[in-house]
């Protein structure tokens, strides 16, 4: 196969990169290799990978190339919580990815498009608008750039863990994001048990479907309503996916597979969904499928229509799932301080979809009124 561009070698999983290397006369276990070099070692300069024919990497050098994010801007917050704003492509667009440091982890919350298309109503993300999906590579690259800057920090393990919660929606760019999913569990790439890599979704219910077929890693639906006419105004795609059709999908998702769990994501929103009643429709729809409760305290952004519930409201919703048996967690806010928390990811892009001039067109109508009562 000619090769008349540089091709980013990012953009290939494994099984891509054997066909790569053999449409080109060599051998399937160079993927291996090349993956070890790039992912494990993070050696991306092609002369360096000595296992390799002198001219096979001549011949990478000429074609190929392992495209790096351009780190445009760090904040680190006082929880020790990292966002990076990463140059994606050669004009302005730049995506953010956000590194939360445990004990006995290192989470990556990775983007997946810049901007998005759902517009749930609380999210900052939504409010920027759209413009386009991110490559495979770009996707990855988040990953290789936090990894590699851990390792070389002196941190032993670098990233254990990556969830697909940043900015848009995972299933709404799923070749891409599988493709990157099967590099971050692959042995030879990143090795992240699959119980490790959680791709979210807001319910694109035939992504769903289609994604129980490819994939074992961790689903988290975001479901922040328990009943329809609440839920499509949180989040609209609920109205071409009712909670029906989705609760049918998650089920399927996991029916027959110990290893699969499913994560329900609620944010907390004052006066809206919050409510003993909310809390008793919620055990009803979920109560009898395997999964976890994550509670999540809304963080406010600019013009944000909402507020958080108070912490009592919080507790007293958890401790009435939780005495139903279902496991419930409230998700203790992170690098709120520097926007890197749940929902707070904005990056930098022109809005194709144009939402965010709309956006701003509307905030004169909503400044100053409560939504939430």
């Amino acid at each position: 196969m000619p090769v008349t561009e540089k091709i980013n070698l990012l953009d290939y999983n494994r099984a891509a990169l054997e066909t790569f290397f053999v449409s080109n006369g060599e051998k399937p276990f160079r993927a291996r290799q090349l993956m070890q070099w790039v992912h494990q070692r993070g050696v991306t300069d092609f002369a360096l990978m000595t296992d390799m024919s002198k001219k096979l990497r001549e011949f990478l050098q000429r074609h190929c190339c392992i495209e790096h994010p351009r780190m445009l801007e760090q904040q680190k917050s006082a929880d020790g919580t990292r966002k990076w704003l990463l140059g994606v492509d050669d004009s302005d667009n730049a995506i953010e990815c956000v590194l939360i440091p445990e004990k006995s982890r290192m989470t990556l919350c990775v983007s997946s498009q810049l901007g998005c298309t759902l517009n749930c109503s609380f999210c900052s993300t939504a409010k920027q608008g759209f413009n386009r999906n991110l490559t495979t590579a770009e996707i990855i690259a988040q990953l290789h750039f936090a990894h590699h800057s851990l390792l070389a920090e002196g941190y032993e393990q670098g990233v254990t863990n990556v969830v697909m919660m940043g900015m848009g929606e995972p299933l709404l760019n799923f070749d891409a994001v599988i493709a990157a999913v099967d590099m971050m569990c692959d042995d030879f790439g990143y090795a992240l048990s699959k119980r490790r890599v959680t791709i979210s979704t807001a319910g694109v219910v035939p992504a769903m479907h289609k994604l129980e077929q490819v994939t074992d890693v961790a689903l988290a639906v975001s479901l922040h309503a328990p009943n329809d006419r609440l839920r499509n105004q949180l989040v609209p795609i609920n109205r071409k996916y009712p909670i029906k059709e989705l609760m049918q999908a998650c089920h399927s998702y996991i029916d027959g597979y110990r290893s699969r769990k499913i994560t329900f994501e609620y944010v907390m929103l004052e006066g809206v969904n919050d409510s003993l009643e909310h809390a008793r429709q919620l055990v009803k729809l979920i109560g009898d499928m395997p999964c976890k409760l994550n509670l999540i305290p809304f963080n406010p952004y600019p013009h944000a229509i909402y507020r958080c519930s108070e912490q009592s409201t919080i507790d007293r919703f958890r401790d009435y799932t939780a005495g139903k048996g279902i496991v419930t967690v409230t998700r203790r806010a992170r690098g709120d301080d520097i926007d890197a928390a749940c929902g707070q990811l904005v990056g930098a892009f022109q809005d194709r979809s144009r939402r965010s001039s709309k956006y701003q067109l509307s905030l004169s109508q909503i400044e100053g009124v409560n939504l939430a009562h």
